[in-house]
């Protein structure tokens, strides 16, 4: 199992290549490439026609450095409604799945469709993502890269608060990918997000089982924001999870996407918060290897 983290939010602070530096300095094994910021910056080097060249020039320096990138993100939001900005926003996503394998990822997390208010359009958002990642799935094949769906949250439009979205429960989620029914197509479980909609999430990750989990976005929570900062930081359980991980017999990596814990620190403390946040992903990767069958 490797151990992995975001290039987010150093490669916005600095680069891509300073943020995986300093993953690999920090000791991980891996980096997790984000490019969302595809999204966000129209002048972002791989929204260019030099886009597969930085691609392969990163791959060689990550290589010099001794670090794959194991995973990757793709841009999001995933959908507005709009056909001609979500077509847009559909070949944005299939250019990040070509980056990301030229990088060597083997996954790459792209966000379900999640325009529509989820507890009026269960069924419709369903259809709309099946036919979505159905539309991936020769993309996959072309560049050698799975997809992986990410179960979701979204924020009430009366009241604000966080509530259930696309894949927000372990059915749903396991629906997803089952209807889809394609080697390419797979499961990140984003642990943080589980806990904005239940505190069971043991139970959630037994529910998918090994089977349909193959990524993890680490982070904790205090149950009420998508905080996205290291375990035992907020209130989440992580010793339960980890067991929950092992007693599934889990065989991907433990990737964070903690940025939140790296956002704003000065820069002359972010190689020791790099290094704290490695050493607790090696405690809790130790305590899913104990507890697996």
């Amino acid at each position: 199992m490797l151990l992995s983290v975001s290039t987010s939010p150093m490669n916005v602070r600095l680069s891509d290549r300073e943020a995986i530096r300093i993953i690999k300095e920090a000791g991980f094994d891996a980096y997790d490439m984000s490019l969302c910021e595809m999204m966000y910056n129209p002048n972002n080097i791989f929204n260019t026609d030099k886009y597969l060249e930085e691609a392969k020039s990163i791959r060689e320096y990550a290589d010099s450095l001794g670090i794959p990138c194991n995973q990757a993100h793709a841009p999001y939001h995933s959908s507005c409604g709009d056909p001609e900005k979500d077509e847009k926003t559909f070949n944005m996503i299939v250019r990040a799945m070509e980056i990301a394998a030229t990088l060597g990822a083997k996954i790459i997390v792209v966000h379900p469709k999640q325009h529509l208010t989820y507890a009026d359009n269960i069924e419709e958002l369903f259809k709309l993502n099946v036919e979505f990642y159905t539309c991936l799935i020769p993309y996959c094949e072309k560049f050698g890269i799975k997809v992986a769906t990410e179960n979701m949250w979204q924020n009430n439009p009366c009241s604000g608060a966080i509530t259930d979205s696309t894949c927000s429960r372990s059915w749903e989620f396991n629906k997803y990918i089952d209807a889809v029914n394609s080697e390419w197509i797979t499961g990140c479980l984003d642990l943080g997000h589980v806990a904005l909609v239940t505190k069971k999430i043991p139970e959630f990750i037994k529910d998918m089982g090994k089977e349909r989990i193959a990524a993890l976005h680490v982070h904790d929570t205090d149950f009420r924001d998508d905080s996205h900062t290291v375990p035992f930081c907020e209130l989440m359980d992580y010793n339960a999870i980890a067991k929950a991980l092992g007693e599934i017999d889990y065989q991907g990596d433990f990737t964070y996407e903690a940025n939140n814990f790296f956002r704003n620190k000065p820069l002359e403390l972010i190689p020791a918060a790099y290094k704290y946040a490695c050493e607790v992903g090696r405690y809790l990767i130790s305590e899913i290897e104990k507890a697996r069958p």
